[in-house]
């Protein structure tokens, strides 16, 4: 080898590390969350709308509280609402060394996880991961057998929501159809909507009762009929994406002369289905809706939501998520570092202000968020609508936090060390 060529490979070799570095620091810059949802098939309009809100509140955290003077980055994964893709997307979380795993859509995916994560740790003890349930709410995920160390659940249970749902009731309410997705979720709707009816309200008949195939009903017109034909005064539903969307439509295009007492209504689709029928008939049990600042006078709140409201067609209704990245940013500083098992201590009993100044807690027997919920009622009447349609949600009763506090079976084994 000549002198010259020696020359050129030792400065080739130079200019790759000096290359290096600033690409080395970049990635030091940034604390990576793999984000496993479906971004393609029935439910992918979810997925897709839940990172652009996700995207902006990560952009807000980072301006404000950044960790460790870092930032967070998304690293998205299409699990197309299968358990077993999600599984195989939590192997490349791994496989890239990512300290957290989120996921919002499915408890059938989230039932994967649970035990995909605490598998992984068990095994990897160098490079365990931290699950950050953003949306999966059956009640049974922070109940035994499956309630683990390694899974938060920043979003309010099946049973937090069905306490809710029923408490709000109109006391005139005597007969209800009750209609949900038939897997974990759905069935987790029905069996706590039937407990605190029980408890709640054992004036009120249930006039129907039944599940529909994920995503797979094209035309809801039958169960209309058979929702008309029962007298029912109330449909209370769980279903979500394409089934409620569609049935709502189903119900307007029918003139189903009913209420509908949602869990998730609040999702995109949903008001510009039922569209004017909806009016002063549709309810949902809510975390957030954007004129609840405005209905409590907190201008901070309401200049949080138009900033969202000026690049985005549908509403900002995840407060729990801000709580979930502020709460997430304390933790790490606190640890001083990405030690997940750090992280995950100091999450536990930890304590925020949301964006209307209330008090949520990340309950350290189960972790299972304590917030409060809020019914809102489609109307005219308020200041900001919904997707344009000229209705929005209008706050008719609320569930402070501390009335939230549901019993749990949960006997959770922490490591130690």
């Amino acid at each position: 080898m000549t002198i010259r060529t020696l020359r050129a490979a030792f400065c080739g070799a130079l200019l790759g590390l000096i290359a290096a570095v600033p690409m080395a620091r970049a990635a030091d810059d940034t604390i990576k969350i793999g984000y496993i949802d479906p971004f393609s098939g029935p439910f992918a309009q979810s997925g897709d709308q839940f990172l652009q809100v996700m995207q902006f509140v990560i952009n807000d955290v980072n301006a404000r509280m950044p960790p460790l003077h870092k930032k967070f980055e998304i690293v998205t994964f299409d699990d197309k609402l299968q358990p077993s893709e999600a599984l195989i997307a939590l192997k490349r979380v791994t496989d890239q060394n990512m300290p957290f795993v989120m996921q919002c859509v499915g408890s059938n995916v989230a039932t994967a996880l649970i035990g995909g994560v605490e598998k992984n740790n068990a095994r990897n003890p160098d490079h365990r991961v931290i699950y950050l349930n953003c949306g999966a709410l059956a009640t049974e995920l922070t109940n035994a057998p499956l309630c683990n160390f390694w899974q938060f659940r920043f979003s309010g249970s099946v049973q937090q929501r069905a306490y809710a749902r029923i408490k709000s009731l109109p006391a005139d309410v005597k007969k209800v159809y009750l209609i949900n997705q038939d897997y974990v979720f759905g069935h987790s709707i029905e069996h706590d909507t039937k407990e605190f009816l029980a408890k709640l309200r054992p004036d009120i008949q249930i006039v129907g009762d039944e599940f529909v195939p994920l995503g797979q009903v094209k035309d809801f017109s039958p169960y209309v009929t058979k929702i008309k034909n029962s007298s029912a005064q109330s449909v209370i539903t769980g279903n979500y994406g394409p089934d409620l969307n569609l049935l709502m439509k189903a119900a307007a295009d029918a003139g189903l002369p009913v209420r509908f007492d949602t869990y998730l209504a609040y999702l995109t689709g949903a008001v510009t289905a039922i569209g004017p029928v909806g009016a002063d008939r549709l309810t949902v049990i809510m975390e957030y809706n954007e004129n609840l600042p405005v209905e409590l006078n907190i201008p901070s709140a309401e200049k949080f939501d138009l900033a969202f409201r000026k690049d985005h067609k549908f509403d900002f209704v995840a407060q729990n998520w801000v709580v979930m990245f502020e709460m997430l940013s304390r933790a790490i500083d606190k640890a001083g570092s990405v030690d997940v098992l750090k992280i995950a201590q100091n999450l536990e009993g930890m304590q925020q202000k949301d964006l209307l100044g209330k008090t949520e807690t990340m309950r350290k027997q189960d972790h299972q968020l304590i917030l409060p919920y809020y019914e809102g009622l489609l109307t005219k009447n308020v200041k900001y609508d919904t997707e344009g349609t000229g209705l929005g949600f209008k706050t008719i009763y609320t569930v402070p936090a501390e009335d939230e506090v549901m019993p749990t079976t949960c006997d959770m084994k922490r490591p130690s060390s």
